[in-house]
């Protein structure tokens, strides 16, 4: 027990940041996904079972817009794929993990990622301990944002227009600590040129599965010099 409570002291602090901020995101989602017709409690076990972010967002339009399960497939793929380089860069922290894998796998998110890539647990605490609760912390602010937004958006009555733009905000602050940082910039500028070149290929209804894919290529192939800061052109 000693072990436990040593762990989620370390871990509790590092994540305040992140209840913040998924609280907020959560309950927009909560309350989005209210607002489309689903009962309270479809968001918080979506949260639970997912816990995807910006794909739960993007599964409010696809589960409002039809039948679609290839598509939706390849767009939760497409919207996710980042995690790919997540779990290679953490292969060998999760190497020893045991019991632990499967979850810290499952709840690998990008605030996650930040905490476990940057932040060795202290001197004296059990290093699987601490990365499943900082998992599970992070894991549990954006379920109980999710049911507290789900609430919200069945009893309060207020117009949702314009909440869906949460996520393009929080992609644009995302952009602009990109940009902030100037090694960064050219993956920031390949992050608006394929999109914008595949919006006037494929038009504003089908060009998001292909910019999607087109950016995990060229991230891909580009891996090696964006990671050393240099500009591969």
């Amino acid at each position: 027990m000693g072990t436990k409570k040593a762990a989620l002291r370390a871990a509790f602090p590092l994540t305040l940041p992140i209840l913040a901020g998924f609280t907020v995101l959560g309950m927009a989602f909560g309350v989005l996904l209210t607002r489309a017709g689903y009962a309270p409690w479809w968001a918080p076990l979506m949260s639970v079972v997912i816990f995807g972010g910006s794909i739960q967002y993007v599964a409010v339009g696809l589960l409002t817009a039809g039948f679609a399960p290839l598509y939706a497939l390849l767009m939760a793929l497409m919207v996710n794929a980042r995690h790919l380089f997540y779990g290679i860069t953490m292969l060998d922290k999760f190497r020893d993990t045991g019991k632990f894998k499967f979850y810290l796998i499952f709840g690998m998110c990008d605030e996650t990622f930040s905490i476990l890539a940057t932040t060795p647990p202290p001197e004296g605490v059990d290093k699987r301990w601490f990365m499943f609760f900082v998992t599970l912390l992070d894991h549990l602010y954006w379920i109980l944002g999710s049911a507290l937004g789900a609430l919200i958006g069945g009893a309060l009555p207020f117009s949702t227009q314009g909440m869906d733009f949460v996520l393009t905000a929080l992609f644009a602050v995302i952009f602009l600590n990109q940009w902030r940082d100037k090694r960064g910039r050219i993956s920031a500028l390949i992050g608006l040129a394929v999109p914008a070149v595949c919006l006037l290929i494929f038009g504003a209804d089908t060009f998001l599965l292909p910019a999607m894919g087109a950016l995990l290529v060229a991230l891909t192939v580009l891996r090696r010099p964006l990671e050393r800061g240099q500009n591969p052109v």
